[in-house]
């Protein structure tokens, strides 16, 4: 990557084999239609780069590691067309994802807060992923806003969680810590935050340290499975409901509320659940 593009949305530096991507969309790092697109860009590029074999992903805002997907998206959509071209086998949501599974790279997310819906299929993507015991935590909102996950979470935490497990965290909405997400496989292990920086980087170095040849040997031998039926029947089950009239009233009065600023999503469940309760 010796001429990077200019990103808006992400901080890139590259040492010694390893990206180090971090996510900077203020005030809540939510996953907009900018930061979509320079996802994909970033992603596309590391692709040929063979002098990268381990990219972490980490956030600037340590509350928020990535909110949710944009509440306001559906307005950038037309201006989405070409990025959803580059992956035609699943939506613009799902396309993050499956650009993360599929890099050639070693792929880990240094979860220092929060991530919700998107932001949490983005976690789980991911080759590994390591969260700070005393403020990480993940969660699948989506059911309290009418709408089921719509990029790629009801067959990731399938595979990750097991069916059980996948249909708590589906159906509940439930914000969960990092030591549960551990015990359920969301994510690798929960470290002290303390230690977080340190052990994700040695983690890091291990693994940039190896023979590309046997990097790449690994992951061949480890593929991500193909959920290409799993991805499209869930696009069409989202598509449906998110055109109702329920998840736009709901989202719609969530935003009144204070949903994507810090307040707010500090207690996003709770402030969802109340909406749809009319309280």
């Amino acid at each position: 990557m010796d001429d990077q593009p200019s990103y808006t949305t992400l901080r890139v530096t590259v040492d010694a084999d390893i990206a180090r991507i971090t996510l900077d969309n203020p005030p809540v790092n939510v996953l907009g239609g900018r930061l979509i697109r320079e996802l994909h860009d970033l992603m596309t590029e590391l692709r040929d780069d063979r002098s990268v074999r381990v990219i972490v992903f980490s956030s600037a805002d340590p509350e928020f590691f990535l909110a949710h997907v944009d509440i306001r998206i559906p307005d950038e959509m037309d201006d989405l067309g070409e990025i959803a071209e580059r992956t035609p086998r699943v939506n613009i949501f799902q396309g993050v994802g499956e650009l993360l599974r599929h890099q050639p790279q070693v792929t880990i997310v240094k979860l220092a807060g929060t991530a919700r819906a998107g932001g949490a299929e983005f976690v789980a993507a991911a080759d590994l992923a390591f969260a700070a015991r005393e403020t990480a935590g993940l969660g699948q909102s989506e059911v309290l806003m009418g709408i089921v996950p719509g990029g790629g979470g009801t067959q990731y935490l399938r595979e990750r969680l097991g069916r059980n497990r996948a249909l708590e965290v589906l159906l509940t909405g439930d914000r969960v810590d990092a030591d549960t997400a551990a015990a359920y496989g969301w994510i690798n292990r929960a470290v002290p935050a303390a230690e977080l920086d340190a052990f994700v980087e040695g983690v890091a170095r291990k693994i940039a340290s190896l023979p590309p040849n046997v990097v790449t040997a690994v992951k061949e031998l480890v593929p991500p499975s193909d959920l290409t039926d799993g991805l499209r029947a869930e696009n069409a089950v989202w598509a449906g409901l998110v055109s109702g009239e329920l998840p736009a009233r709901l989202m719609g009065e969530a935003l009144r509320r204070g949903a994507q600023t810090r307040e707010g999503e500090r207690e996003l469940e709770s402030l969802l659940r109340d909406v749809a309760a009319g309280r």
